[in-house]
């Protein structure tokens, strides 16, 4: 159901032109000026435009309405653009599954291999191929999400966490060298004897770990 149909505007229409629009139909519509034959369809038609002004007469209402229609809308020419891309990556699935890995698979495979053998390594075979397919259709859902204009936010992991305390480390561990070296020292301490604004974060600093 796209409410800027029923109303008859555009999406793009203001609040103003959106009321007038109501109350044009509304009139148009309603059931009391029509005939009794008419009149439960026109009831039906009279909710719809109800419903409809009551979302995009609200501006937090159309604001996830219009979110929505976003992510529901493809046009022809993006449509197309992903029936190509699917396309191509079914041809290459198929490729895959019987390029990855095929020729270290054959070579594994010894003649004295028992059956337990080589069942076992046509399960981590086809294994391979199941990871290779979703991790080809995972980027192509992202890059279709980042393409319709979506800001993609990745969870972080432990390992994130250890990488960032260990950059941040080693950092430290620079600035330290670093503040060894007579000149660089006589630098920053020229520059905190001369910055107020450097001596009050570097004071704030210090009372804090004092506390």
């Amino acid at each position: 159901m796209n409410y800027y149909k029923i109303l008859e505007v555009d999406k793009n229409a203001s609040s103003e032109v959106i009321e007038k629009a109501y109350k044009t139909l509304v009139k148009k519509y309603h059931p009391d000026l029509q005939g009794s034959n008419l009149k439960a369809e026109y009831e039906e038609k009279i909710k719809s435009i109800n419903e409809a002004y009551e979302i995009l007469s609200n501006p937090i209402l159309r604001a996830k309405y219009d979110e929505k229609l976003k992510g529901d809308d493809i046009s022809e020419e993006n449509f197309q653009k992903l029936s190509r891309e699917n396309e191509n990556l079914h041809n290459e699935l198929n490729n895959l599954k019987h390029n990855i890995n095929y020729t270290r698979y054959n070579n594994n495979i010894n003649t004295d291999d028992n059956i337990q053998q080589r069942q076992q390594k046509e399960i981590e075979y086809q294994n391979q191929i199941n990871e290779a397919k979703q991790k080809a259709y995972y980027d192509a859902y992202i890059q279709d999400l980042k393409n319709r204009g979506y800001k993609i936010k990745y969870k972080k992991t432990l390992k994130d966490y250890f990488k960032n305390f260990i950059a941040l480390l080693i950092t430290l561990i620079i600035i330290f060298i670093l503040l060894q070296i007579p000149f660089i020292k006589n630098f920053f301490i020229n520059l905190y004897e001369e910055n107020v604004a450097i001596q009050y974060v570097v004071n704030l600093i210090s009372n804090l770990f004092k506390s």
